[in-house]
């Protein structure tokens, strides 16, 4: 009795060993990465200070330009790209730039007035793209909770610092080839598609 008994311990701890280098194996390796949003968004996280964290600001130059729209103090968004997609959105990508020499607190007119775009912070939710064409307004999408799809956490855009920003919107019908790009205290853009 006191051999089974015994036997028995050993497996157990054996067991328990066994299942502890497991764990500790499995723990290995694994990669500390930042909690993301949703699919396809994108967010500026801000630091203790209340301003956007130079690391995820410091963006290469896009490679094109589609447009340059001015806003006030100094800030303008450069847009580099405006693409449709197979799923039936318009990604528009490009960068919030700070050109003075002082830390810039972004206008919250940017986000737009709708309620539910505004429960969520700081974004571009305000942007609209118009087709004079086919007379149509197009809005920034939003997720089934009402967060806009488009950069959020948007703040204090420091002296002479970018941030890399993305808007989606419904895609237009593919004989739109143009688009007024319009974002709230931003000076209006025409896009042109692809």
């Amino acid at each position: 009795m006191n051999a089974r008994y015994a036997r028995k311990t050993r497996r157990g701890a054996v067991v328990v060993a066994i299942t502890s280098v497991a764990l500790v194996v499995a723990g290995c390796g694994a990669e500390d990465k930042p909690p993301t949003d949703k699919p396809g968004s994108t967010t500026i996280a801000p630091s203790k200070g209340g301003t956007a964290s130079q690391d995820t600001q410091a963006t290469e130059e896009p490679t094109e330009t589609l447009a340059v729209l001015t806003g006030n103090d100094g800030v303008q968004l450069v847009i580099s790209s405006a693409v449709r997609d197979a799923g039936g959105f318009l990604t528009v990508k490009g960068a919030l730039k700070n050109t003075s020499s002082r830390s810039i607190a972004l206008p919250g007119q940017i986000r737009g007035a709708e309620t539910e775009v505004m429960k969520h912070g700081n974004s571009l939710g305000g942007a609209t793209l118009i087709d004079s064409v086919g007379k149509k307004r197009y809005y920034v999408l939003r997720d089934t909770d009402g967060r806009p799809l488009t950069t959020t956490g948007l703040d204090i855009l420091p002296a002479g610092k970018t941030a890399a920003v993305f808007l989606q919107f419904p895609a237009p019908p593919a004989s739109t080839t143009e688009v007024s790009f319009q974002l709230p205290t931003f000076e209006p853009a025409t896009l042109k598609l692809s």
